[in-house]
């Protein structure tokens, strides 16, 4: 299979599994797949894929998760999977990330992107309340991050 098919179609099944995901609230948040997604394709191949990558599942999960905020995703995971992208990995392809870099480079990654999320919609509501902060922000985070670290461990096992 080609590869622009099948990151296609890995794309659309990380944005399904974000969907299911989104049902498994813990204190109203839930972890961010596709964030992880988008970062592990800018990582492997660069700048331009991880915003293209960005682009395309935030737009889907915007459809599909949040369809009151039209774009946002779109526009973060963009800006993320570029960013990320600057610093792509020599190995490339046969990236293979430990679960403690797993877990930390999520939970950066995750708090910068959630904070960039929660200024767009405080300044949207016009409201400062402490869920946005560490519900929405932090707690968002720590729990991408917990997911990043689960799936380190189980690829390490497999």
């Amino acid at each position: 299979m080609p590869y622009v098919l099948r990151q296609i179609a890995v794309g659309l099944a990380v944005v399904l599994l974000q969907w299911l995901l989104s049902n498994l609230e813990l204190w109203d948040v839930w972890p961010d797949v596709v964030l992880l997604y988008v970062a592990y394709v800018a990582l492997r191949r660069g700048r331009v894929a991880g915003a293209t990558a960005g682009f395309v599942s935030g737009l889907a999960m915007d459809l599909l998760v949040m369809p009151t905020f039209l774009g946002l995703n779109a526009v973060l995971k963009t800006l993320m999977g570029f960013v990320i992208g600057l610093f792509r990995s020599e190995q490339g392809d046969n990236l293979r990330l430990t679960p403690v870099q797993a877990f930390v480079g999520a939970l950066v990654i995750a708090v910068v992107h959630n904070g960039l999320m929660t200024i767009v919609l405080a300044l949207d509501q016009g409201t400062r309340t402490p869920f946005l902060i560490f519900g929405l922000w932090l707690g968002a985070a720590l729990y991408t991050a917990v997911v990043a670290l689960a799936g380190a461990l189980f690829r390490t096992r497999g």
